[in-house]
């Protein structure tokens, strides 16, 4: 050793304890990573020491996490979940049966679908109703229009490992290798005229050759043994038929494949009641992404709308309803917002109709990172469209069963409903072809089963009614996946990576969700410059390095006079979901206009935050809007604004949020955890008496909000509470620091729109700094302002004297804490 360098435990600073005892004895996955930034400023402390300016600010290293503040709904235990979670329509949560009587629906957009259709028989039977006493009324018997699917699905799904059917394009393909199925019997009599080649157009077989799809499904049926068998229309959308100039005959291709399906399973299940069969209509991705530009040169570019998108799907699921599909699945979902679209499509269908149909999802990660094509986690998938409360939710294509064993775990891990899989028979041979057997099919689907990770299963590529066989008879062996407890609901947010915002600590060991302000017009000068000269490149770097700074979330506002701000709004989040760094962290949409956050919605695939909406603009708009976020599955910040003006007042702010929450979850029900109220942070320190309580009276407000809301989130722009003291960032962030830390651990804030990079942690704080905001925040002396400015105009000296290279003037010593008096024996 350098006996002279030698330190003793004791000589270390507690931090640089705790980062050696990491390295030495490999406690976190972070510990070089944390010792080289300690190292890094240490090195810059020689520096600044060799030059005689002051040192850099200390790296903070790892805080110690403090306890959120718990409220009474905080504490009631998790309970037995009877069936997934339900949709919003009293048809779900009332288990409604669907009377399949179609010709009842005579909402103006479904008869507009149903009048410009193709099909030449213009008198369609839309109507699948049995009759009540077809079969017994219990399980395992079915009645269509008699019994609640939803409830039926629930039992089967529950009771076994039900079994979906296998590809479709694979079967085609082995048709073709046996019989005649060129260009010609694709066009069949009806089309033998068409103007362009349409071989490999699947879905138009169900018009062409019908025969061909329902002995496909016939084999799925009977050979395979499958409880639901999904229709012949993965690419049966205006969007994917513009290939084949086919956009005029979706209702048509949905209608007959639907219809076929329909047939088939009434004729397999009249031979077995006890196995009723089930019709999914499968609805594909289309061959466009919302998420992803076409073009290498344009970020912003795209070659498809959400709304054309919606357009595209709804046309879609009235064929496939009125055709007879019994379910709806969005399968293969490669990009989420496209799935979202999808997901809104079918909600507005459902709303229109008061029906209850069953809602399947069902994702694809593309390779062994476990991501969507769109870049999304497993996890931040299923955040994305759980809103939707499909019954089902699972995985397809792209991978065989062994290569998904791990992302199926972690989303059987986190699926508040029932889980599926139906993967390709292994990945593709050189020929693109799948070597999978049967059994190797089944066996490599047995630790799926084994983990009790799925409730239903089936094939994708590759896959024919033999996997799907012994897929089932493996399947046998084993209990269904059963339905997670029912906790308490959690805000759940995503990006590319998912957040439960109610388990998350910021850098400071805050149990509070960092709300970066600086991509904000109003929050960052150099922001707004990059905007109004168009330079969003540059506006990309603030971004990512707020999410390096210790951001949550990116909160993304341009809202100013001299900008476009829809336009604006739109191309900032189309290119930054194209950025990694950036998209990892869900966004807060920020404006002050509703139809500008609103485009903005459209083009995130993850589940972000709107800010804001308020009864400012009266009940019945204000309800309007809470609806529309909700379907598109949204989290939201409401503002404490009603009719009547901004609420300043602890009771004004409690008044208005109270009357916002009943509003919101009795009459539209949005979920009471995606709300987040901000009770209005006010500017303290102006001079103002009637000023000097803001802060005391944000603090009260928040804890009884969160005591008579439940589950709710309180956020507020810390900015604005220190807004007389602009210009001295210590000042401002040491406000800051004292105002967090009680509104955090005392009353339960949640959020805020921070600069994360500057804040401080109340420890950091000099004792006589730390006394002076405590009394400006809490209003606790008369003269807490003006000892506030004394402080101010002292730090503002300092500031001059560093850039000048002069000594700093004398620290103003504000108030003395008075010393006690000695006592004597005859003072008591």
């Amino acid at each position: 050793v350098n006996a002279k360098e030698m330190l003793g435990i004791d000589d270390l600073e507690d931090d640089m304890r705790i980062l050696c005892d990491n390295l030495v004895f490999n406690k976190t996955p972070d510990a070089t990573e944390d010792m080289l930034t300690r190292t890094a400023y240490e090195r810059a402390c020689m520096d600044a020491r060799k030059k005689g300016v002051p040192p850099p600010r200390k790296p903070r290293g790892q805080m110690p996490n403090l306890p959120r503040m718990q409220f009474s709904y905080d504490s009631v235990p998790p309970k037995p979940a009877t069936e997934p979670p339900l949709p919003v329509s009293d048809a779900a949560r009332n288990h409604v049966p669907n009377p399949y009587l179609n010709s009842n629906i005579t909402h103006p957009k479904i008869l507009e679908y149903r009048a410009k259709s193709s099909h030449p028989n213009k008198s369609l039977n839309i109507n699948y109703s049995q009759g009540a006493s077809l079969y017994p009324e219990s399980f395992p018997h079915f009645v269509r229009g008699r019994d609640s699917l939803r409830e039926y699905i629930t039992s089967l799904f529950t009771s076994q490992i039900s079994i979906y059917d296998g590809a479709m394009g694979t079967m085609i393909q082995n048709y073709s290798k046996r019989n005649k199925l060129e260009e010609e019997e694709y066009r069949g009599d009806r089309f033998k005229e068409w103007s362009c080649n349409v071989k490999g157009n699947n879905d138009m077989l169900s018009i062409t050759q019908p025969h061909v799809i329902a002995g496909i499904y016939k084999q799925y049926l009977e050979v395979g043994g499958s409880n639901l068998i999904g229709t012949n229309t993965f690419s049966s959308t205006t969007i994917a038929m513009a290939d084949y100039e086919m956009e005029a005959y979706v209702y048509e291709l949905n209608y007959e494949s639907a219809r076929l399906a329909r047939e088939v399973c009434d004729e397999v299940t009249a031979k077995d009641p006890t196995k009723p069969r089930f019709v999914v209509g499968a609805i594909g991705p289309t061959n466009r992404t919302g998420s992803i530009s076409p073009s290498v040169e344009d970020p912003a570019a795209r070659n498809v709308t959400f709304d054309e998108l919606v357009e595209a799907y709804f046309e879609q699921v009235v064929g496939l309803v009125d055709g007879g599909s019994d379910i709806l699945m969005v399968e293969t979902i490669f990009d989420t917002l496209n799935a979202k679209a999808a997901l809104f499509a079918i909600g507005e269908y459902l709303e229109m109709t008061g029906l209850d149909i069953p809602v399947f999802v069902s994702g694809t990660l593309v390779d062994q990172s476990g991501r969507t094509l769109s870049g999304q986690t497993g996890e931040a998938f299923y955040a994305s469209i759980r809103h939707a409360k499909p019954m089902c939710v699972g995985l397809n294509c792209a991978l065989g069963a062994e290569h998904m064993t791990p992302f199926v775990e972690r989303l059987a891990k986190c699926v508040e409903c029932f889980v599926h899989v139906y993967s390709n028979a292994g990945l593709p041979n050189a020929m693109g072809g799948y070597d999978e057997t049967p059994d190797d099919m089944a066996n490599g689907n047995e630790v799926f089963f084994k983990n009790g990770w799925l409730n239903m299963v089936g094939g994708c590529c590759g896959s024919t009614p033999p996997h799907i066989k012994a897929i089932r008879e493996m399947s046998e062996k084993y209990k269904p996946r059963k339905l997670p407890d029912v906790g308490r609901p959690k805000m759940w947010l995503s990006g590319l990576e998912d957040l439960v915002v109610d388990d998350v600590h910021n850098h400071l060991g805050l149990p509070f969700l960092n709300v970066g302000e600086r991509c904000n017009i109003a929050g960052s000068l150099k922001f707004k410059r990059l905007m109004m000269a168009g330079n969003y490149s540059s506006a990309m770097d603030i971004a990512k390095q707020q999410v390096e700074d210790g951001a949550h979330v990116i909160d993304i506002n341009v809202d100013d006079g001299m900008l476009d701000g829809l336009a604006a709004m739109q191309k900032f989040v189309k290119i930054a979901v194209t950025e990694p760094e950036i998209a990892k962290v869900p966004f807060m949409l920020d404006a002050s206009k509703f139809e500008i956050v609103e485009a903005g919605l459209k083009w995130c695939q993850g589940k972000p935050i709107v800010n804001s909406i308020s009864l400012k603009v009266g009940e019945k708009l204000f309800k309007e809007q809470a609806t529309l976020l909700r379907k598109h599955g949204a989290a939201v910040v409401v503002m404490a604004f009603d009719e009547e003006g901004q609420a300043a007042t602890e009771e004004e702010k409690v008044r208005i949020c109270k009357r916002s929450y009943d509003m919101l979850v009795n009459e539209v029900r949005f979920p009471p955890e995606d709300i987040v109220f901000d009770p209005n942070v006010l500017t303290i320190g102006t001079g103002m008496e009637e000023h000097s309580n803001y802060g005391v009276d944000f603090i009260n407000a928040t804890k009884i909000i969160k005591e008579i809301c439940p589950y709710v989130k309180i956020s507020g722009g810390i900015s604005n509470l220190s807004f007389g003291f602009r210009g001295v960032t210590k000042i401002r962030e040491s406000i800051h620091a004292v105002f967090l830390h009680h509104a955090i651990t005392e009353a339960g804030m949640d959020v805020g729109i921070v600069n994360a990079k500057e804040m401080l942690g109340i420890d950091d704080l000099e004792d006589d700094m730390r006394i002076l905001c405590d009394n400006l925040v809490f209003n606790k002396t008369p003269d807490a302002t003006e000892d506030m400015l004394t402080r101010t105009a002292y730090e503002r000296a300092c500031m001059d004297a560093r850039k000048k290279g002069v000594p700093p003037p004398r620290k103003p010593r504000g108030q003395m804490p008075n010393l006690p008096r000695m006592q004597f024996s005859y003072d008591s």
